[in-house]
């Protein structure tokens, strides 16, 4: 993992004002960690630690970062859809949103389709990953609560469902 990739991760950390992010990659574990303050900026903790190392010989590596405090995302679309009695299909991991398998392809769902449990319902690609998000609940979709190629946050309400 390099500087500019842990400088996007921050990046999209702002964006989607998340306060902390965990990655596992070889033999590194990247944790960033932010704290915001209600009267500045807000800013955050980068530490990279090898696995396979001991701490004592190999010191983490911090670096604060100024960082915007952006509003958060999710509230709105959980709102609309706790106040119609539905549920929602929420995102898995951080990254892009994706309704269809291909930019020429038709969506894997659509308002009024009937879902069933392990049906895939969208992609989210995440550090270049397409990873297929599929539903736990039986139902109809009502909503679609994000724009296709808009990024999206772990937990963040994808689809309004009606459970049947």
């Amino acid at each position: 993992m390099n500087l500019k990739e842990i400088a996007k991760i921050v990046e999209l950390m702002a964006e989607h004002d998340l306060t902390e992010f965990d990655i596992k990659c070889d033999d590194i574990t990247l944790t960033i960690k932010r704290k915001r303050s209600h009267e500045g900026p807000a800013t955050a903790l980068v530490t990279a630690i090898p696995n396979m190392q001991p701490v004592a010989t190999q010191p983490p590596i911090v670096a604060p970062v100024p960082l915007p405090v952006a509003a958060p995302v999710q509230a709105a679309a959980a709102a609309t859809a706790a106040d119609n009695h539905r549920e929602c299909i929420e995102s898995p991991v951080l990254g892009t949103f994706y309704r269809a398998p291909s930019p020429d392809a038709d969506p894997f769902v659509n308002i009024g389709d009937h879902v069933e449990v392990g049906q895939v319902v969208c992609i989210v690609e995440a550090m270049k990953q397409m990873n297929e998000v599929t539903t736990d609940k039986k139902g109809t979709i009502c909503e679609v609560l994000v724009e296709n190629g808009k990024p999206v946050e772990f937990g963040q309400p994808l689809f309004a469902i009606e459970p049947q």
